[in-house]
């Protein structure tokens, strides 16, 4: 599949999505394949083709670390370059992806594979009442309230709503807008019944702890016991203190229910896609993205999706790149880094060579 713009001269661009389907490691297949094609897109006044294949190069772990024994299809690309394609540094496309892959029996065994932070979190906001709804077209300024928060915050341009309205139309139930909502009454009687529960747990501690500091001519299984019952006193009211705090700014809210975050889904393939989300910032805390992918992932596994794609990150990661933190939310599910081939154009015309040209003495006035 290939769409096409006239963009210099009467000439067209040519750009295959995701594509050409092809073997890029069988050479006389690809020589065979792109010689055709350039006849075909030479009679159709082609300035260039752009092509950014949905095909692996090689094979990554989750911390991006190159897997030894793995695959390697560094073939592929040399074989395009042989052919005249020129590998691009810039794309819109991501070059790096997340993703999961779904071949776990059960929700039980998918949970117990994610890290333990991203665990505690999705437990989290499920005691908390934290629910999903799924959007109709009807509703999605919703969802673009969000989106357009977080993009003033982040610093990156937003989609209007007349994007997701049409991609609503044209995907039908092969996109899903979803939000994360919550019922504040319900939130406060969560948070009452879990400071009670944890006030509780502290007193125990300390009616134990004095117990046994009474204890004269104490062993070493008394005294490591002693220093255990102190040590756990401190996650308990860490996490008092945090219902405590949670309760205050609950109390300040006078909404019955609130979005907290939203989210954008393309079901294509064998695949669930996550495309676009935002959050409120001042609802940061709820953590309610964790309970959006949990839903999804959930849902993939149910309905026999073979991969969950977080879908772009920002190179290899790298802690000192701005958007490492979006990385680590992703590795907290699981999952590894794909590096894709890349993003390549192969000129057509002569023509190309000047616009190019000049495209670079634009971009320096």
């Amino acid at each position: 599949m290939m769409v096409s713009k006239t963009t210099f001269m009467g000439r067209k661009t040519f750009y295959a999505p995701g594509g050409p389907l092809i073997d890029f490691e069988d050479q006389k297949l690809l020589e065979f394949f792109v010689k055709n094609l350039k006849s075909y897109l030479k009679k159709q006044h082609a300035l260039v083709f752009h092509i950014d294949p949905y095909y692996e190069l090689i094979e990554r772990d989750r911390d991006g670390l190159v897997v030894e024994k793995g695959f390697n299809h560094t073939v592929a690309a040399e074989n395009l370059q042989k052919l005249g394609f020129k590998p691009l540094k810039v794309s819109e496309q991501p070059k790096y992806l997340f993703a999961l892959d779904l071949n776990f029996k059960n929700e039980a065994e998918m949970l117990d594979s994610f890290k333990s932070n991203t665990r505690n979190k999705i437990n989290k906001t499920i005691k908390h009442g934290i629910k999903i709804q799924e959007l109709k077209k009807d509703e999605l300024g919703r969802f673009k309230k969000i989106t357009s928060e977080t993009s003033k915050r982040r610093g990156f341009t937003d989609k209007p709503e007349s994007y997701y309205n049409s991609m609503y139309d044209l995907f039908g139930d092969q996109v899903k807008f979803v939000v994360a909502t919550i019922d504040i009454d319900e939130y406060r009687e969560s948070l009452g019944s879990s400071l009670s529960s944890l006030e509780k747990e502290l007193e125990n501690i300390k009616i134990e702890y004095e117990k046994v500091k009474k204890i004269e001519n104490k062993d070493n299984q008394t005294k490591k016991k002693l220093a255990r019952l102190e040590n756990s006193q401190k996650p308990v009211l860490s996490a008092i203190e945090d219902a405590k705090n949670r309760l205050k700014d609950a109390e300040k809210i006078t909404d019955k229910t609130l979005d907290l975050s939203a989210a954008m889904f393309i079901l294509y393939g064998d695949e669930v896609i996550y495309l676009f989300s935002g959050s409120y910032e001042e609802y940061m805390k709820f953590d309610a993205q964790y309970t959006i992918q949990w839903h999804m992932l959930k849902y993939a596994l149910k309905n026999g999706y073979k991969r969950y794609n977080f879908y772009g990150i920002q190179g290899l990661p790298d802690p000192k790149k701005k958007d490492y933190g979006v990385y680590e939310f992703k590795k907290g599910f699981g999952g590894r880094v794909i590096e894709l081939l890349g993003s390549y154009n192969l000129p057509i015309s002569p023509l190309y060579r000047l616009h190019n040209l000049l495209s670079k003495i634009k971009s320096l006035v």
